[in-house]
């Protein structure tokens, strides 16, 4: 006896793949492309190449030294665990003072000494970068403080308001409840 053996017919999705599949993998390369410009936005912002920051607060002046201040973000501050909420600002130094600073602080209010000058920026003097600690309850008067100390021993200090150094800090208070 002789028998034959007829193959099923294939199924819907066997078929759809095989027609398909070309189509499918193009697609999955082309997604991609998408996201590319946001991509490369973020490079040239962490390069320094479209500047310290998105919104950018101008220069400085710090007793006899300057710098140029920018929150890296134009949004609110990001939660840091239970402790509080972090805003990242960068600075950049005057080329005339990059020599005489040793170390230069923000914090937000005035600060009692030079112990409690707040966060030190870290980096080099044409790109530094600091993590403000930004607490839920800052009043929304409240002011940037910033420390320079050079390395004769000298301090320096100089204030602007939060609102002029990151609006979206301040539009973030004003939703958490902060009091003026």
């Amino acid at each position: 006896m002789n028998k034959t053996t007829i193959a099923p017919p294939p199924s819907r999705l066997s078929v759809f793949w095989h027609k398909w599949r070309f189509h499918l993998n193009i697609l999955l390369l082309l997604i991609p492309l998408g996201f590319m410009p946001k991509y490369f936005n973020e490079a040239a912002l962490f390069r320094g190449d479209s500047g310290l920051g998105e919104h950018e607060v101008g220069e400085i002046q710090v007793g006899p030294w300057s710098l140029r201040l920018a929150e890296l973000r134009d949004e609110a501050p990001r939660p840091d665990g239970a402790a509080s909420h972090l805003k990242v600002f960068n600075a950049a130094l005057c080329n005339a003072c990059v020599e005489q600073v040793k170390a230069t602080y923000l914090r937000i209010g005035k600060p009692r000494s030079l112990r409690a000058a707040g966060v030190i920026f870290f980096g080099t003097p044409y790109r530094m970068g600091a993590s403000l600690p930004v607490p839920v309850k800052t009043p929304a008067d409240a002011e940037l403080w910033i420390t320079m100390e050079g390395w004769d021993g000298a301090m320096h200090q100089a204030s602007i308001p939060l609102s002029q150094a990151s609006p979206a800090t301040l539009a973030w208070l004003n939703k958490q409840g902060g009091k003026p």
